[in-house]
């Protein structure tokens, strides 16, 4: 698979909340006085009546989401991943899944990714705990492409949902025109020795582990599991029964994220050895995203040691 042209994730939130603008006048935006971070300047300009500028009040911002779902609008809420879970799980619980309120939690500059901010921003925890919400859908694509597919595809499924994406310009290398589903893992590349299940920003790594593992006479299926919850549990029980071996990547603690969630799946239904590629513990630091991604081995050459663990 070819990379068309670096670009942020984020901007594939933006470009799909424009796009919905036009095709759903249900869509509104709500935005924690970061409108350019989030990449939402074009529809608050073309709808500016159906943007709500919340100032730095992220509490209040998901109340007044879920009062606009209530009464049948379908928000879009914009800030950082850090304050759209740390700052505000109480709201998400007892305003937005309590309620089953149709909220759509944008969540940007996630991960470790974030850079330079450092650790106070780099929130490395939020998948488990939205994860761990009832009636809550946990999305983390791959590029601009699938993120911009994944937000149109928010606006359709009913219920909370929580959409992560990033701030660093990374690899754009899934079809614009893709069928996106959400809860439906999508196999990239087929394989038989092991099972790679790769999200968000660590599936272009993955693709480049799968290259470098074949030609070490490996054969890999790797899986993009865009969606956390609902897990896509048919497609990885039926890869882990064909490979006999899995191995998890994602730019998350190993606590609570898609690495934990598969090792549970496997234990209750068909155990295999397996390994994860996540952060082991602690916060992060300040650094370039690149840099920070290969000293806590949420890379390629992390993906491949850990698939070379179970097949030696």
């Amino acid at each position: 698979m070819k990379n068309i042209g670096n670009k942020d994730t984020r901007s594939g939130f933006g470009a799909g909340l424009f796009e919905l603008g036009s095709k759903n006048p249900a869509v509104v935006a709500l935005c924690a006085d970061l409108t350019g971070s989030l990449k939402m300047e074009q529809f608050a300009a073309q709808y500016p009546y159906r943007f709500f500028q919340c100032g730095i009040a992220e509490a209040n911002m998901m109340g007044v989401a879920a009062g606009l779902a209530i009464t049948g609008y379908i928000p879009f809420v914009g800030t950082f991943a850090e304050f759209a879970t740390g700052r505000v799980y109480d709201q998400l619980r007892q305003s937005v899944c309590y309620s089953h309120a149709n909220v759509k939690i944008a969540a940007s500059h996630a991960g470790i990714t974030l850079g330079e901010d450092g650790a106070t921003h780099q929130t490395m925890e939020d998948i488990a705990l939205t994860r761990a919400l009832p009636h809550m859908a946990v999305v983390n694509p791959c590029d601009y492409n699938q993120t911009r597919l994944a937000t149109l595809a928010a606006a359709a499924w009913e219920g909370p949902l929580y959409l992560r994406f990033g701030r660093p310009s990374v690899p754009n290398f899934t079809p614009a025109d893709a069928t996106f589903t959400i809860g439906k893992a999508w196999i990239v590349h087929p394989g038989e020795d092991v099972t790679l299940l790769a999200t968000g920003h660590l599936v272009w790594e993955a693709l480049e582990a799968v290259r470098i593992l074949g030609q070490q006479g490996i054969s890999v299926e790797l899986i993009n599991i865009h969606t956390i919850t609902p897990l896509d549990k048919k497609a990885i029980l039926d890869s882990a029964r064909k490979t006999g071996a899995v191995v998890t990547a994602e730019e998350h603690l190993i606590t609570g994220g898609l690495g934990e969630k598969t090792a549970s799946l496997l234990a209750r239904h068909s155990p295999v050895p397996m390994r994860m590629v996540a952060m082991e513990e602690g916060f992060g630091q300040s650094g370039k995203p690149a840099e920070l991604m290969d000293h806590y081995g949420l890379n390629a050459a992390g993906i491949v040691e850990k698939v070379l663990e179970l097949k030696k």
